[in-house]
């Protein structure tokens, strides 16, 4: 605004030729587009994120949805307008980005007090998640502990880590002794539907996730005739919240982290279980 002020006032108080009354014009008109894409870029929060439906999801030729979290993310930062741009990318790679400042926040990771590096956890969870297991629908097993998937086949990603809800499971998976019933699914965003498929198949026997993946993929694949979830999964909860760069400015790091942790609050009770039922998931009572 301080800049405008000053072009008129030399227009008034000036001699000038006509030449110089269309650039001082031009350069008036100038400035309103310089600032408002200084605060357009202020306003744009870029976001990281991998597949891990129906909380996070790539959209598609079929489908625009982008999954549970990635629907609230933008409800709270829109709200505060702000513009989000995304970058669908492996976990892996997103992380990466974060560290470099390339982007802004991935909005879920595990949540584990040694693992802020490059990074910066809000507060407020997105959610604690319950685990669950899916196994074929005339299996009677049951999880009762780690004796009872001894003998079990096991399906898993690559350097997946189950530690922050059962140190037992993870160190069975882990050990040597247990690789010939350990399969290590690899792949890029197919993983936990080939998983159902190998179980359907008889391949594996059971398969450990968030309760609510396990319900999404089942009616995806529509597969409930043939598959079902057992629960309780393992003994804790899966704590998940988002993480921001380092890279980001202290001032504006903290501003992004509050708005976070207050539209989070917000969204509990209707607009959760609004954005739940869209994509036909539920916490179970």
């Amino acid at each position: 605004m301080g800049q405008r002020i000053r072009a008129v006032i030399v227009l008034k108080n000036s001699i000038l030729k006509p030449k110089h009354i269309v650039y001082l014009l031009s350069f008036m008109l100038f400035l309103p587009a310089v600032s408002l894409a200084q605060t357009r870029e202020t306003e744009t929060l870029k976001v990281c994120y991998d597949q891990w439906a129906p909380m996070t999801i790539f959209p598609s030729d079929e489908s625009s949805d982008r999954g549970v979290v990635i629907d609230m993310l933008e409800q709270i930062y829109t709200a505060k307008g702000y513009t989000l741009e995304y970058y669908e990318v492996p976990l892996a790679r997103g992380l990466a980005m974060v560290a470099e400042g390339l982007c802004d926040m991935l909005p879920e990771y595990l949540f584990a007090n040694n693992l802020e590096k490059d990074f910066v956890y809000a507060n407020a969870a997105t959610f604690a998640y319950s685990t669950a297991f899916v196994v074929r629908r005339s299996d009677p097993w049951q999880y009762n502990g780690i004796e009872s998937i001894k003998g079990k086949r096991i399906a898993t990603g690559p350097g997946w880590d189950y530690s922050s809800m059962s140190i037992d499971y993870q160190n069975y998976i882990d050990d040597p002794k247990n690789a010939n019933l350990v399969e290590v699914i690899a792949g890029y965003d197919d993983v936990v539907d080939r998983v159902f498929r190998m179980i359907k198949e008889n391949r594996v026997d059971l398969y450990a996730d968030n309760d609510l993946v396990l319900q999404h993929v089942l009616n995806r694949l529509n597969l409930n005739n043939e598959l079902k979830i057992v629960r309780p999964g393992l003994e804790k909860k899966l704590v998940e919240r988002p993480i921001f760069s380092k890279k980001i400015p202290v001032s504006k790091r903290q501003e992004l982290i509050k708005i976070w942790n207050e539209g989070r609050m917000l969204a509990k009770g209707k607009i959760e279980d609004m954005l739940l039922k869209k994509y036909n998931v539920a916490f179970e009572q």
